[in-house]
Formats: structure tokens, sequence, C-alpha cells
């Protein structure tokens, strides 16, 4: 199993900049990929950025892009999700993400199927 916790969320006012943390642990050799996803009351769960433990490749969903960047720290088993120019439709609960799936398309990464551990996440509020 892999085991994953999140931290760094809170409230922020809009335009401002959060930095979320996804501390990977257990079977991190099963682990290919990071993802960050996020959901919003009444919403489903959505693909947010990811980012491979090798390599330089990373994916963004269009309404983050330039806004977001994604980062990790192989040696401490970290992800990041830095996080600027914050709008209130950013407000919701951000989950980070395994699979141990590999694909030379990143765009398969967006799939939340591919994932099979899920954080249990961070409140995000980002207020107008």
């Amino acid at each position: 199993q892999v085991q994953l916790v999140e931290s760094g969320g809170g409230l922020v006012q809009a335009g401002g900049s959060l930095r979320l943390s996804c501390a990977a642990s257990g079977r991190t050799d099963n682990s290919y990929v990071i993802g960050w996803f996020r959901q919003a009351p009444g919403k489903e769960r959505e693909f947010v950025a990811a980012i491979r433990w090798s390599g330089d490749t990373t994916y963004y969903a269009d309404s983050v892009k330039g806004r977001f960047a994604i980062s990790r720290d192989d040696g401490k088993n970290m992800v990041y999700l830095q996080m600027n120019s914050l709008r209130p439709e950013d407000t919701a609960v951000y989950y980070c993400a395994s699979s141990p799936r590999h694909y030379d398309d990143a765009y398969y990464y967006t799939a939340r199927s591919i994932y099979n551990y899920f954080g249990q996440g961070t409140q995000v509020t980002v207020s107008s």
C-alpha cells in the first residue's frame, strides 16, 4: 500500500497563494505518478495536476494552467502544489493520489480511475 497525507490547506483571499504538500510513504516503489484532484461541494472530483516520480513530465488541467505548479522532492517522497492567483472557484477539498500506471502520453493521468490510492484531503477555501 501507499499512504498519502495532504497538508497546507486553509482560508485565503482571492488573489492569494497557498502551497499544498503530499507526503507519500509505504510501498512508494509501486507509485509512478502523483496526481492532485479536488472536489467542491455538490461536484465530482476533478483532476488538477500530475507529476511523475522520475523525469520532468507534468500535466495540468486547463483551469489551473499558469497559476498552479506541481513539483516533487524525491529524497523526502514529497509532492507539492503551489497555488497562486487563487479564485473563489478554486475552493474545494484537495486530494493527492498515487498511480502505478506508466503512460507515454501524460494526458491519461487526468483520469481518476487510474489512481489506486488517495489521501484524506485538505480543505482550501478562497474568499472573494
